[in-house]
Parts: C-alpha cells; structure tokens; sequence
C-alpha cells in the first residue's frame, strides 16, 4: 500500500536531507529532552550521542529514560514524560497516533540482507526434540514481550513465509525482554527471534541454538523508528532537528564501528566500551564487543524511514484488529523531517 504525501508533506520532505545535514541552528542551549531507550544493543546511538556529547553540542539537555518495552515508552511520550523515543511499532504507539498524541518521524534499525540482523532461536529442549528450523514452528509456543510488538510481527513474517497459520503458533507475551530470555533459556517457551546482540550472547552459553535469520523473510523489515509527540512534530521543529542531528551523528559512528567495520580498531574500541556501559554490562567486555561487532544491524543513515515497511506493518494492526481500521499513514507518519526510502 502506497499513500500520497500533501504539498506540505511533499514540499518539506524535499529538504529533508539538507535539512539533516545543517539543522539550521542549535536548540537554545540546555533544553531539556528526556530520552526513551531500551538496553539493547539497537540504542546504542542513544548512549553514543550521550556520551559523546553530541546532544550538548545540538544543545540539548539529554537525560535517558530506561524502559523495558516499546508500548510503555509510546505512552511516555504521548504524556510528555519521554521527548522521544527509538523502538519498534507498536499497537499502542499506532492508537496514540489515531488520537493525535504521538508521530513516527524517522526510521532506525533495519533489516538488511547480507548482515546478521535478528536471529531466530529455538530452545534446547525445542531444538532436541525437532524444531531445527523456522518451517517447523506450527505446533510450538513463540515468545514475545507484547501482542503487537517487533517480536509478533517477526513472528507473522516468519510463519507467513513458511505458509504456517498463525493459529498453529502458540504466542506467549512476557511483557520484558529479559522475561522472553529467561523462559526460552529454560525452555518455557520453544522458539524467539531477537536481535543478534542479544542472540549471540545466549548461544555463547549454550542457552539456546540458531535455527535461522528473520532476514531471509523480512529483509526490508523496518525494525525500529524514531517518534516523538505530535505537538513536539509539530510545534518544536528547531529542538526536534537538534536532536535528530546528534542522534544521527551517533549513528554513522555506529554503523562503521559494528555494521560496515571502516571504524579503526581504536575507534572500535571505544564505541564497544561506551555500549558496554548500558549493554550486557554485566559480561565480560571482550564478549560485549564480539556481540556488536559480530552482531549488530545496519542502522538507517540519518534516519531515513522506510515507508514501504512501516505501512505493511499499519496494514498489519489494523488487519489483525489490533488498531481501529480508519487509521491512515497520514495520522502516524510525519515524513518532513527525514529522507523517505
């Protein structure tokens, strides 16, 4: 499905590149912006960008606010206790927007043929007993955090693909990633795909085994956006630039220390310790490293959104009733301020 953009659309979106490339000025200095991340591997620009001191320098007073999901983050933010946020479509986030509370402006984590991406896992006791590839996933319990989250959709994706009927497919929702890690590595549950970050870690410990790549049936899976609310969309353009600036700036670090490796080794090392600080802290650096390096995925240069996908996946929710069907691409998407692919 395609939808056609209004002048104002059209004629902002024209100068969206330039736009991202100059900014114009600077948000006044230390203005205040709560940002929603997740400990994964996928915000790592996030912690670059702070780190790095790139939001200072957009002029922007950046604290992180941590969640565990993506619903519970749209909803931070369409009350104003998030500015913006960086996950995964969500059925929450997509009614937020049918009540005018929050856009998606801008795509980041994506998925590409060629690089790792998200990594399809079955449990030990699953694999041992048969579940060695996604075709064979009718009959067993897939987990995901929350019905309509990344993890569904990956999971419609991959049992579409395999012409598996979602009816055959028994979903669990746990609510936190670390819960769907949990109960896969006991084998409460038979199957997830995740990011590989996360992935390689629990194959590193024999937690459970790979039985495929969510990219072979999604490769143009837009993973996660860029929102915020609509009255910062629509009323806080200079602070909303400033911010999509610095992020963008620890993005491209991102991407050639992880993804296309022209980062030199030093450089490397110092984005991993810097990720190493939110992510997998709790590992041996040596490890974190190896899981980006080995295993992270192509982040969007200066966030660029991919329509194509964010709209199959609209179709999706309001196709499953998730989302009320009069829900249109105009309600979620503001494509004025980044390049459209």
């Amino acid at each position: 499905m395609t939808f056609s953009l209004n002048r104002r659309q059209t004629l902002m979106g024209l100068t969206a590149a330039s736009a991202l490339a100059g900014f114009g000025l600077p948000a006044r200095a230390s203005t205040k912006v709560n940002v929603g991340v997740i400990r994964l591997a996928s915000h790592a620009p996030s912690f670059i960008a702070y780190e790095r001191g790139y939001y200072k320098e957009a002029g922007l007073d950046v604290e992180l606010k941590f969640f565990e999901a993506a619903q519970p983050m749209a909803v931070a933010i369409a009350s104003g206790d998030a500015d913006y946020g960086v996950t995964a479509m969500s059925g929450g986030l997509i009614s937020l927007a049918e009540k005018e509370a929050v856009k998606v402006i801008g795509g980041a984590l994506a998925e590409e043929k060629g690089t790792v991406g998200a990594i399809i896992l079955a449990s030990n006791k699953a694999f041992d007993a048969g579940l060695t590839e996604p075709s064979k996933l009718g009959g067993h319990t897939f987990g995901i955090t929350t019905a309509g989250s990344s993890f569904h959709f990956m999971a419609y994706k991959i049992a579409k693909a395999n012409n598996i009927p979602m009816s055959e497919i028994s979903l669990r929702p746990l609510q936190k990633l670390g819960a769907v890690v949990g109960a896969l590595s006991t084998s409460q549950i038979d199957a997830w795909a995740i990011q590989a970050s996360v992935a390689k870690k629990m194959l590193a410990e024999n937690a459970a085994k790979q039985i495929g790549l969510v990219s072979d049936y999604a490769p143009d899976y837009q993973v996660t956006t860029v929102f915020t609310s609509t009255a910062n969309a629509a009323n806080e353009r200079e602070k909303t630039q400033a911010f999509l600036k610095a992020y963008s700036r620890a993005v491209d670090d991102y991407n050639a220390a992880f993804v296309d490796k022209t980062a030199s080794a030093e450089e490397v090392d110092e984005v991993a310790k810097i990720c190493h600080k939110y992510v997998e802290s709790d590992s041996p650096f040596e490890q974190a490293k190896y899981n980006l390096v080995e295993g992270s995925m192509r982040i969007n240069k200066n966030l660029a959104l991919s329509l194509n996908s964010v709209t199959e996946q609209l179709e999706w929710f309001k196709a499953e009733g998730m989302v009320k069907a009069n829900i249109t691409p105009e309600m979620l998407f503001d494509t004025s301020y980044v390049d459209v692919i």
